[in-house]
């Protein structure tokens, strides 16, 4: 028999973080996927057993078994570890943001070729010369 193919990790995937999880790592893994406070979202889930005991156990149960671990390497640096979050907190924030970074960088190319291409450039390049 095959093994099933063994899949890539995703940061857009919800995990469990047992890391840093107190049971099976159910609220680290949801907190840290929607940005926000592992201790508010762990005071949420207790306080939801007092109104839905069997809902919220099951669904916690449920959510331990079906969600996978979350991997060592998920992330290669911090700065892609906060990237992915806003990308899962704010889509269209991080998309503008993006958008916005490219036309910075394209503004910056087109001065560089306008320099490049310009009379300048080569009285420039000869006053090195002569250096």
């Amino acid at each position: 028999m095959n093994a099933a193919p063994r899949q890539e990790p995703n940061p857009r995937r919800l995990y469990r973080d047992v890391e840093h999880g107190v049971l099976a790592g159910v609220c680290a893994g949801i907190a840290d996927y929607f940005g926000v406070s592992v201790r508010v979202l762990r005071w949420i889930v207790i306080l939801s057993c007092l109104f839905a005991m069997p809902a919220v156990v099951f669904s916690y149960i449920a959510a331990a078994v079906l969600l996978p671990r979350k991997p060592t390497g998920l992330y290669e640096s911090e700065g892609e570890e906060a990237f992915w979050r806003s990308v899962r907190r704010d889509p269209h924030f991080t998309c503008d943001d993006i958008r916005r970074k490219f036309r910075e960088l394209d503004h910056r190319l087109q001065g560089m070729e306008r320099y490049v291409t310009s009379p300048r450039f080569d009285l420039d390049q000869k006053f090195r010369d002569l250096e």
